[in-house]
């Protein structure tokens, strides 16, 4: 008897190791996210961190971020209920995964931006970039299926690599996310204009793996609540528009 109490516990113990997040904590709903500071960071106080938190908070439930460094990866795992969702995707994503739903309540828009050091560029129009030298990471399809045919370019795996590059000369733009771009720069040393208006503009969204898409509704009503009564605004502000001022990090 002691013996099949002893590896009953064994076992337990085995399969709870093996569990992914989502499994290992039933109690907390995990939505993960590939995009670092300063929407999702190690101390989870990014954008993506707080609004998610209160997100759940308000309908009664925990909930938090989780980082991969593999986009691909993350994705799998929601679709396949490791992880409860996803933080932060554009829309469109059941289509090529199917066990994923989306909160229709937006949760951000994201501006692809021009940066560069003071060059007097207007950005209505990809084909004002055709004179400069641009650099941009590579795989991003926002910038690889709208530049112009023959654009002198340049593809890194790395961000900060950008914008050193950009401070030393080697190229005259750089094309990013807004908010990690600024966050970047910041961190680099590098003094950066970013230019007007945005070269295109995006709408992200929530998901959640089918399993808990009771769920959906209630955090689109609580994300709702959250920009009336000026939360949501409020970590915005905090997390985001912060780096848009003088010393801003």
């Amino acid at each position: 008897m002691y013996r099949n109490t002893l590896g009953t516990i064994v076992l337990s113990l085995f399969l709870i190791g093996d569990l992914g997040p989502a499994e290992a904590e039933q109690h907390v709903y995990v939505l993960n996210t590939s995009t670092g500071a300063p929407y999702a960071t190690p101390e989870r106080n990014g954008f993506q961190d707080q609004i998610v938190a209160e997100v759940f908070r308000r309908i009664g439930l925990e909930g938090r971020v989780a980082m991969y460094d593999a986009s691909a990866r993350a994705l799998l795992n929601a679709n396949t209920n490791v992880d409860h969702g996803v933080a932060m995707r554009i829309a469109g994503l059941e289509k090529k995964f199917p066990n994923l739903v989306r909160v229709p309540e937006r949760l951000i828009a994201n501006d692809f931006v021009a940066y560069s050091r003071g060059i007097d560029l207007s950005t209505n129009d990809w084909n004002n970039l055709s004179p400069y030298v641009v650099a941009y990471i590579n795989g991003w399809q926002i910038f690889e299926k709208n530049l112009v045919p023959g654009q002198d370019k340049t593809t890194v795996k790395d961000p900060s690599q950008m914008f050193s590059m950009l401070d030393k000369k080697r190229v005259d733009v750089v094309l990013y996310e807004r908010w990690q771009g600024l966050f970047r720069a910041a961190h680099t040393g590098v003094q950066v204009k970013v230019h007007e208006p945005p070269l295109a503009s995006v709408d992200m969204f929530m998901y959640m793996n089918k399993k808990h898409e009771h769920l959906v509704d209630k955090m689109a009503q609580a994300l709702k609540d959250m920009k009336a009564d000026g939360t949501y605004q409020k970590i915005f502000d905090q997390t985001l528009t912060s780096l848009s001022k003088p010393g801003g990090n």
